[in-house]
């Protein structure tokens, strides 16, 4: 037993009475981040990638933020609330992509991947359909790591940022589809929903995953009469089933399809394409037969469309007619609640980053963390992702050989 105070005193101040388990834990080193983000210049991008309240959090946790001037107004975050939260307000925009780690909503473009001086990490969405193979090869040239946030899976499998974001999609899908039916945009004059002693008004959802989903939730919620189609009968069972409510759902057969069309008030094209063009399934001659003032919402836009009538429009001139149907068909649409859409995306990213900075840094998450290490698609300037490097006739490593070769 020790009696010496002093001694006592000493031993209790190095930790050498603490458990062995505690011991490790006062000795864990943490890594300090330097995340840099910059202001979304792709057309219409009102997003930001961290919303103030994450900044606090990360800034909280020993890690330095640099924001660029205004990167925020577009979903309503002024550099004061930055500022408050403990990041750098830039006003150099070369400065922000000196920065260890870019995290940014929009993909890459040329003028941005101009600014990296080499050998960062870059966090951002990856268009795979429109991705530009320049920019590719640049970013191997600079040595760069680049993680695609829509292809990052989380504990149980889901890719989390594509989900969360067919969500806003759906949801947002209906309550658009409201104002357009309402007589003072040129529409119908109907209330989109149901009350006592007037018929609901009838949706079509073409598309069963998660945007079909919330589309379908909403428009129950409000009264609707729902139908769902999709060409596969597995996600119309599972649609019944998270719904918790019976709807009308239906294999996408042209005649079915047709005959619900012409009775629709509403449809919803949220079809989705593992890779390439969305199948069109909606052909002209459907449209026409649709009552004259009912509304089309196409959400697969993005992917072509599934509307032959369909053509891409934006959030100032969002709509047109065609043989009597207003059609929307904004490719960006979570853009149209900015902020949302900003908070959704750093309540997935608060975590990822906190644990990358207590892991070390990105290279050990990404050794670490199969989930995250999934949206790798270029590591230290080598590409990882096969399909980019198919499409482009890039040489290509798997990531999982790749990281195995580096131990």
């Amino acid at each position: 037993m020790i009696t010496d105070p002093e001694l006592l005193k000493h031993l209790m101040a190095q930790g050498s009475l603490l458990p062995k388990e505690e011991m490790l834990e006062v000795a864990k080193k943490k890594g300090s981040l330097f995340i840099g983000i910059p202001k979304e210049t792709s057309y219409q991008e009102r997003r930001v990638a961290l919303v103030p309240e994450t900044v606090s959090v990360l800034v909280a946790n020993g890690h330095r933020v640099r924001v660029e001037a205004k990167a925020g107004e577009g979903a309503n975050f002024s550099d004061r609330d930055y500022s408050e939260a403990g990041a750098e307000i830039c006003h150099n925009r070369e400065d922000i992509f000196k920065c260890d780690i870019i995290f940014k909503v929009a993909p890459l473009v040329d003028e941005e991947v101009d600014l990296l001086p080499g050998g960062q990490t870059v966090i951002s969405a990856l268009q795979i359909s429109i991705q530009p193979k320049k920019i590719l090869q640049e970013l191997s040239r600079k040595k760069v790591t680049a993680i695609a946030w829509d292809y990052i899976r989380d504990e149980s499998g889901v890719f989390s940022v594509v989900r969360t974001m067919g969500e806003i999609a759906g949801t947002t899908s209906i309550l658009v589809a409201g104002e357009l039916l309402s007589g003072f945009n040129n529409g119908k004059g109907m209330m989109l929903g149901g009350i006592a002693g007037v018929q609901p008004t009838e949706v079509v959802v073409i598309g069963a995953g998660t945007v079909g989903e919330y589309a379908s939730r909403s428009a129950l919620g409000l009264g609707a009469s729902v139908k769902v189609f999709d060409d596969s009968l597995y996600r119309l069972r599972r649609l019944q089933n998270d719904l918790g409510s019976r709807v009308y759902t239906s294999v996408i057969q042209p005649k079915v399809l047709a005959k619900a069309l012409m009775r629709a008030d509403v449809v919803i094209g949220a079809l989705r394409a593992p890779l390439g063009r969305t199948p069109c399934v909606v052909t002209e001659k459907m449209v026409q037969n649709m009552k004259r003032g009912s509304v089309i919402v196409d959400i697969s836009i993005d992917q072509g469309g599934c509307f032959e009538t369909s053509r891409i429009t934006n959030h100032d001139q969002p709509t047109f007619v065609e043989n009597g149907v207003i059609h929307y068909c904004v490719p960006n649409i979570a853009s149209r609640v900015s902020r949302t859409a900003s908070f959704a995306l750093s309540n997935i990213f608060s975590p990822t980053l906190v644990n990358m900075g207590n892991k070390g840094g990105c290279k050990e998450l990404i050794q670490s963390d199969k989930g995250f290490r999934s949206g790798v698609y270029m590591y230290k300037g080598i590409l990882t992702n096969e399909v980019l490097g198919k499409v482009f006739g890039l040489d290509y490593k798997d990531i999982e050989l790749l990281l195995m070769g580096m131990k």
